[in-house]
């Protein structure tokens, strides 16, 4: 063969070996290692300058305030039952700084919670008359700070556009429908001594009354899926995970497929125990309605003559069988301020509690003599 043509030869080969050495089918790319970054809570964390003198300048919210939707690390979390505030709605959240988380103390305490901790609860009513429209009333912050916990709450403006801080106290009248019914009502927005009212413990000191095991253990609707509260709380690092396998827990009073007695039992603790519990606002007085201690029901004041007569006819705090004279149930239905039961935070009769109450009572067979 001559030279020339192996020189041929040559040039159309070494391109060839060339493309072919360039591929590999076999070739799999690898993508670079991405990590996902670390979220941060965009809540503006100060805590010697809170309370600030607007709710926004907290940044809990995103988008457009009045909708409350939570930013993230505000977390939304609900009760087994409520306080009832005039038939207001409630949305809570809690928030906690990065890095911080409570502890569990027992299923009937306040979760021990870390220095920042603000709980947020705001206050609104569905169907305001005349335009059935819907309009936040008050949000009310609890901030555990050096000195302990402490109270914030926010008015809201008629716009809808903010809420200023105000611990002064006010009214707020309106009409709204509940259920068919056209409702009147002077809501009343706590002072910061009414707030100590109910939350002061021991030597005046400040504490939250929801969160604790028994209120909390329960499923909520995430928007990434349902799941129990303090499992959630414990995910997201909000809570340090030692609860026991088994927490008793209050019950939602509003489900009537529940025992009548447990019913009874969440609504008096979540309404009334916070007042009338040792070294609280009504400790003189001969009942104890923390869940905890009411499954005896001399503790919810069965067979127990009251301690301040203010009608002659009510025998007994709970006279078995007979609501009419019953101080508990004169009380619940009642509006008068010096008569009325709770003492704050309502100003009209919650009328699906009092009738829980009554039936309880004329379910009771007890003989008190």
């Amino acid at each position: 063969m001559s030279s020339f043509r192996l020189f041929l030869i040559g040039i159309l080969v070494i391109p060839f070996t060339l493309l072919s050495c360039g591929s590999d089918d076999n070739y799999i790319p690898v993508d670079p290692v991405v990590e996902d970054p670390v979220l941060e809570s965009p809540v503006n964390y100060d805590l010697a300058a809170f309370p600030f003198t607007t709710l926004s300048e907290y940044n809990f919210f995103e988008g457009n305030l009045v909708e409350l939707e939570p930013v993230y690390g505000v977390i939304p979390y609900n009760l087994n039952s409520g306080l009832f505030t005039d038939y207001a709605h409630k949305k809570r959240f809690v928030w906690m700084p990065d890095g911080s988380k409570a502890n569990y103390v027992n299923d009937y305490s306040i979760l021990d919670f870390p220095l920042g901790t603000i709980l947020i609860k705001n206050f609104y009513y569905d169907n305001v008359q005349p335009n059935n429209t819907s309009q936040v009333i008050e949000t009310r912050l609890q901030i555990k700070k050096e000195e302990g916990w402490v109270f914030a709450n926010y008015v809201w403006n008629e716009e809808q556009t903010e809420a200023t801080f105000d611990l002064n106290g006010s009214f707020v009248p309106f009409q709204f429908m509940h259920e068919t019914e056209l409702m009147d009502v002077n809501y009343r927005i706590p002072s910061g001594s009414n707030c100590l009212t109910c939350h002061k413990s021991d030597n005046d000191v400040a504490l939250p009354i929801g969160p604790k095991p028994q209120n909390l253990n329960k499923s909520y609707n995430y928007s990434d899926g349902s799941m129990n509260q303090l499992q959630k709380w414990i995910e997201f690092g909000y809570l340090e995970d030692s609860l026991p396998e088994h927490i008793v827990s209050t019950i939602n009073w509003e489900d009537e497929a529940l025992p009548l007695d447990l019913r009874v039992r969440s609504y008096l603790d979540i309404n009334c125990a916070h007042c009338h519990a040792d070294e609280r606002h009504c400790d003189y007085r001969p009942v104890r309605f923390e869940f905890n201690l009411s499954e005896d029901i001399s503790n919810l004041g069965v067979c127990i003559e009251p301690h301040e007569v203010f009608d002659p006819s009510l025998t007994y705090i709970v006279n078995p069988g007979n609501a009419e004279r019953s101080v508990i149930a004169t009380r619940i239905n009642s509006t008068e301020e010096s008569i009325r039961m709770p003492l704050l935070g309502r100003t009209i009769t919650h009328i699906e509690g009092a009738q829980l109450i009554e039936e309880w009572i004329n379910s009771l067979t007890n003989n008190c003599e």
